[in-house]
């Protein structure tokens, strides 16, 4: 008999569709076949390989909105963002690709004594384990580049979103050779498997918690990794920062997606002779955000992922108001629903200043320097995105002292095109994107001959 994994509306909690489950025991089967396709894969040239799936960008466009009605039901995103995310990823597959390509290009050194060919080779058979947050743009970022390099791919889609990541894996799949791009589908179970499997390289985004299971488990085998781990950015407000844009920022980036976002922001230090006006004003903007159904148009904020997700976050909430915490804006809904909530008076030692919230709640501590704006900043494991408001001199000075892999200054913490996506600390292993992080999807080789 078939197992079915069903996947469900965590807006009206309804079931949206079910899948296959994909047995453990099949799992060794599923990477021989990607063992033995991946010889004819890679002996396609880059070139080849680049052509194929950029011709998938036809296929995505075709059904995105499908592929982002499917999101929306399946995590609760607002539907105008669902198909936003879906239209996103197809229309910037074909650049992508060709990104992905330039960076394999083979390189020459040459020091007057020995010319040397940097090739970037397959490494073999990599498995993507990918969240449910942003069910198609991190699968995107994370197969791709494993097709691109010459890789075959073993891809689990979280056992939250598996429709909406099954359909847009077929879109890719359906240009390429047999076996070439393969779906699991499961929970911990199968992605467990495949970690412990004969493959090469995993690339997985995700919990803290689960990465370093994932790296304890690759030791062994010396299995490469790409693990992006999640974070709990910090804001940053100067004294001479613009308050309403360092308020508009913060309103978009701890709400946006219900505040699960993997560089969402979570904790917000403010300078003292500005925290009454902008606690005031982000409470008045998270008052005004309209939560609900995430198929209607008007809807701003959906819904929790599900009820496991919802505890966790008032768990965190309420540990907090216990220890002292005052709720400026923000109340429990019905069903997976958290309304926007605004904290203040957050110390460093709560759980909540510690722990990932993933939800839609904005913790302020106040500062009265910038020493302690950074030190506070610092003093998690965490170390993704963050960002510093300020007059630029100064903000860029602050933001020179944080340890993060990516600050932006007066904006999110996304860089220019062609920047890597990168955390430090225990928010990543490896990196994705850009030209040194479509590189790790590669093996380094190095040909030298004397001249």
């Amino acid at each position: 008999m078939i197992e079915m994994l069903k996947s469900i509306d965590p807006a009206r909690g309804d079931v949206v569709g079910e899948i296959a489950i994909t047995p453990v025991q099949a799992i060794p089967q599923v990477v021989a076949r990607s063992r033995a396709a991946q010889v004819g894969w890679a002996a396609m040239g880059l070139s080849a390989r680049a052509q194929a799936i950029k011709s998938a960008a036809v296929q995505m466009e075709a059904r995105a909105e499908e592929i982002g009605a499917l999101i929306s039901r399946e995590m609760g995103k607002p539907l105008l963002e669902g198909i936003g995310e879906a239209k996103g990823c197809a229309a910037i597959l074909v650049e992508f690709v060709k990104e992905n390509a330039k960076a394999l290009e083979q390189e020459t050194l040459d020091d007057g004594k020995v010319q040397s060919q940097l090739r970037f080779d397959p490494l073999g058979v990599s498995v993507c384990i990918t969240p449910w947050n942003f069910p198609v743009w991190m699968a995107q970022d994370v197969v791709i580049p494993s097709l691109v390099a010459g890789n075959t791919v073993i891809f689990k889609p979280s056992e939250k979103t598996p429709l909406s990541g099954d359909l847009w894996a077929k879109c890719i799949s359906a240009v390429l050779p047999q076996d070439v791009l393969q779906i699991v589908h499961g929970d911990e179970e199968q992605g467990k498997a495949l970690v412990a499997a004969d493959v090469n390289l995993i690339a997985f985004v995700g919990s803290r918690a689960a990465g370093k299971h994932i790296m304890r488990e690759a030791a062994g085998g010396l299995k490469r990794l790409v693990l992006e781990l999640g974070g709990k950015d910090a804001l940053i407000v100067l004294e001479d920062a613009d308050l309403d844009a360092a308020v508009t920022f913060a309103a978009s980036n701890c709400f946006r997606n219900a505040g699960q976002v993997c560089v969402s922001t979570e904790r917000i230090f403010v300078h003292e002779r500005i925290a009454d006006e902008f606690e005031t004003q982000l409470a008045k903007r998270a008052t005004a955000l309209v939560q609900g159904d995430p198929a209607d148009e008007a809807t701003q904020i959906g819904p929790m992922v599900d009820a496991a997700q919802k505890a966790h976050v008032v768990s965190l909430v309420n540990d907090a108001i216990k220890d002292g915490a005052r709720m400026l804006a923000g109340s429990d809904a019905k069903g997976n629903f958290i309304r926007p909530t605004v904290l203040a008076g957050i110390r460093a030692p709560m759980r909540i200043m510690q722990e990932e919230t993933f939800g839609p709640v904005a913790c302020i501590t106040r500062i009265s320097s910038d020493a302690q704006a950074i030190q506070l900043a610092n003093s998690t494991p965490f170390g993704l995105g963050g960002a510093v408001f300020g007059e630029t001199s100064h903000a860029q000075r602050v933001a020179s002292l944080l340890d993060t892999g990516m600050v932006g200054i007066n904006k999110g913490c996304g860089g220019a095109a062609g920047s890597p996506w990168v955390g430090a600390k225990e928010s990543g292993f490896g990196f994705l994107r850009g030209k040194a992080g479509h590189r790790q999807f590669a093996q380094i080789r190095v040909i030298s001959i004397a001249k």
